[in-house]
């Protein structure tokens, strides 16, 4: 094979790999696909990490020290206000009741008795008073002897002596049934601590003693939260927080649920924020509570702050930095051109162009797995 032939050969085979490098490679690390800029309304919402609680969360504890005799609740478990929820062994507190009880029974017997007394000695004395005023009487007509007025007055005296002694034992009597009355109050004030009742209706979050487990006063036994206190708390960064208020539409994904978006609204913005992670505490309350829910659980949230209507959108995704300006590349000859924009607002994945772009031009999304754009790059369609 002579040079003529053999240099032909690497020519074609060279041409062939050219086209095919051309047509393969390189016009296809050239072309990209394009879109038009669209008009529509954009909502601006702000996002937050946070995790599942409540407003309301009702620690559930032994009013007294004890043994516990019965829980009638666990986690997981729905109660009602009201509800007998634990019994803690009362000891000898029953007897000691009863026993009280019967001493005012006694001692309202005994009163009963004294006033009794006290009727028949008034209608005694009464009698001993007429008999008095009669011999005093007939005494000055000399119709009787000194001796005999001065037993109608002795007996006289000697009934006052024993009506006021008895109004004495009455009013004592009194004290003592007020006194028993009282006993028997604070017994039952007591022995009520040893029963514990559901405070409202609630989820039962967390129980945090057994039966048989001895506890003293103060001891949380169970924890119940308020559903209707179910929200998200939220922390956002103090820099995009400034246009939350209360009120505003809110969205929720919870981790257990990723799928789901849950809708609500911002319930309260705690006035206070965070001075080390600057950031502002949000919550965020459910529209239609999740059952099942799980206090702590972590929740993303994002915030509808505001609404733009007729603006000129174009995807996060077309938005480039090119010499520290902000913008998209756009087609306009079959070449890349840069163009910077003026951006009004950002949602999740738009952008509303307040200026530097029309509705018209076509805007290059830019893949990185292509050729870079470059001012005045050919672009294959």
């Amino acid at each position: 094979m002579n040079k003529i032939v053999k240099y032909t050969i690497i020519l074609i085979i060279l041409a062939i790999g050219g086209f095919i490098f051309y047509n393969k490679v390189y016009v296809v690390k050239t072309t990209y696909k394009t879109l038009s800029p669209t008009v529509g309304n954009l909502d601006i919402k702000v996002f937050g990490i946070g995790n599942v609680d409540a407003k309301d969360i009702y620690s559930i504890n032994a009013q007294t020290g004890g043994k516990i005799v019965s829980i009638f609740s666990d986690e997981g478990l729905w109660v009602k206000k009201g509800d007998l929820l634990v019994v803690i062994d009362p000891v000898d507190m029953p007897e000691l009741l009863q026993e009280t009880q019967i001493s005012v029974k006694k001692a309202k017997s005994e009163l009963n008795a004294l006033e009794k007394e006290s009727q028949s000695l008034k209608a005694q004395k009464e009698m001993a008073h007429i008999t008095f005023v009669r011999y005093e009487n007939l005494l000055k007509q000399s119709f009787v002897s000194q001796s005999e007025y001065d037993k109608a007055k002795t007996d006289l005296d000697a009934l006052d002596a024993q009506l006021e002694a008895t109004m004495a034992r009455i009013e004592s009597s009194k004290i003592e049934v007020e006194r028993s009355k009282k006993n028997v109050n604070s017994l039952k004030t007591k022995l009520s601590r040893y029963k514990i009742y559901a405070p409202v209706d609630g989820y039962v979050i967390s129980k945090e003693a057994q039966v048989a487990q001895s506890v003293t006063s103060s001891s949380s036994i169970l924890k119940i939260v308020d559903p209707k206190t179910i929200w998200i708390r939220a922390y956002i960064d103090e820099r995009i927080s400034g246009d939350v208020e209360v009120g505003q539409k809110a969205y929720i994904t919870l981790r257990s649920q990723s799928n789901k978006v849950f809708n609500g609204y911002v319930k309260r913005i705690v006035a206070q924020s965070d001075a080390v992670t600057q950031e502002r505490e949000i919550n965020i309350a459910f529209d239609k509570l999740p059952i099942p829910f799980y206090i702590n659980e972590q929740a993303r949230v994002s915030i509808k702050v505001k609404s733009i209507t007729d603006a000129l959108k174009v995807p996060l995704n077309t938005l480039k930095i090119q010499n520290e300006k902000e913008g998209v590349w756009i087609l306009k000859d079959g070449k890349a051109y840069f163009k910077t924009l003026k951006i009004q607002a950002k949602s999740d994945n738009e952008a509303a162009v307040m200026s530097g772009l029309d509705k018209n031009d076509i805007v290059l999304i830019p893949n990185s797995s292509k050729k870079p754009l470059s001012e005045g790059m050919r672009i294959h369609q």
